[in-house]
């Protein structure tokens, strides 16, 4: 299980949006849409304001997906804990630019571990603290909200930093967009360069997931 190349677009719905008591029968639902990669947002409560899980849940889940599981650790603390999660079976670690020294050392760490890895920055943080990093990820992450809840609405100046983004790592390396995405704000992103949408209201938060992951990706062409 790995992060599909770059060159196709592809929709991860967020469970950060589903029911936390059926997570196992809610990415099952996503699954049968023939999506390839569910985001997992992993949150301290210290980085930002709210706190999900860790790895007993991811490791609980891994049991009943082949998906890949692309974690999204928005956590004080990445290089202690993303080995924990790689073990309990993420096939993907991202990990936000704000908080951690040396980015290439930690990309190098999760490469050495088998795991793809990204970079991720907040709707405030400028390009240029990626600038370096960006090219020896698999994945760069691009917040089109505050990260914390889910919900929340689309803003658009963030989204514009996918086109300098795109213009750095080129086509073999993904770029994928969160905070915001539905059917309406798809064809901006994807004309901006990004190629991986999470998108976690606009599908958990439909009673029909295939159709709402059909209208996006519909939306994406």
């Amino acid at each position: 299980m790995q992060l599909p190349k770059a060159g196709t677009i592809e929709i991860a719905p967020s469970v950060l949006s589903a029911d936390f008591a059926n997570l196992a029968s809610e990415i099952k639902q996503v699954e049968q849409a023939g999506v390839k990669i569910i985001h997992l947002d992993v949150m301290d409560g210290h980085f930002v304001p709210n706190i999900t899980f860790g790895p007993p849940i991811v490791a609980k889940l891994r049991k009943y997906s082949t998906l890949v599981f692309d974690t999204h650790l928005m956590i004080t603390d990445p290089e202690k804990y993303a080995p924990r999660f790689v073990e309990a079976g993420a096939n993907h670690i991202t990990f936000h630019i704000e908080v951690v020294n040396k980015p290439e050392r930690l990309i190098k760490e999760l490469h050495n571990m088998g795991v793809t890895a990204g970079i991720c920055l907040n709707p405030e943080t400028p390009v240029d603290d990626i600038k370096k990093v960006a090219p020896l990820c698999d994945m760069v992450l691009v917040m089109t909200v505050h990260p914390g809840f889910g919900g929340q609405a689309f803003m658009p100046d963030a989204a514009e930093k996918i086109k300098a983004i795109r213009s750095i790592v080129g086509p073999a390396v993904r770029v994928e967009v969160d905070g915001g995405i539905d059917p309406e704000t798809t064809p901006v992103v994807v004309s901006y360069g990004a190629d991986t949408l999470v998108a976690g209201n606009a599908i958990f938060g439909e009673s029909d997931r295939l159709a709402a992951i059909e209208a996006i990706r519909t939306a994406a062409k």
